[in-house]
């Protein structure tokens, strides 16, 4: 199964960028068809992966992918899943 990987540990503090690097992530798993897509914000806060998930979370993006899983050992990491 292909994956895209997105570690935004050296972007945290970018707001525009992030939004770029996510938008694009997920544009070039929907033009390439990968069916997985991990996103580390890394732990810290918690800022980072709440800014992950509202993204995530709007409509335009929702309607681009099937679900996203939260992996329950690693807090610092999202899965974005697609059905092709």
């Amino acid at each position: 199964m292909a994956k895209i990987k997105l570690d935004l540990h050296n972007i945290f503090n970018k707001g525009r960028v992030i939004e770029d690097e996510l938008n694009r992530v997920i544009s070039d798993a929907v033009e390439k068809k990968i069916a997985l897509v991990e996103i580390i914000p890394g732990k810290g806060s918690g800022q980072l992966k709440k800014h992950v998930l509202r993204f995530l979370d709007r409509p335009e993006i929702k309607k681009l992918y099937h679900r996203i899983e939260k992996d329950d050992k690693n807090f610092g990491r999202v899965f974005v899943h697609f059905r092709f």
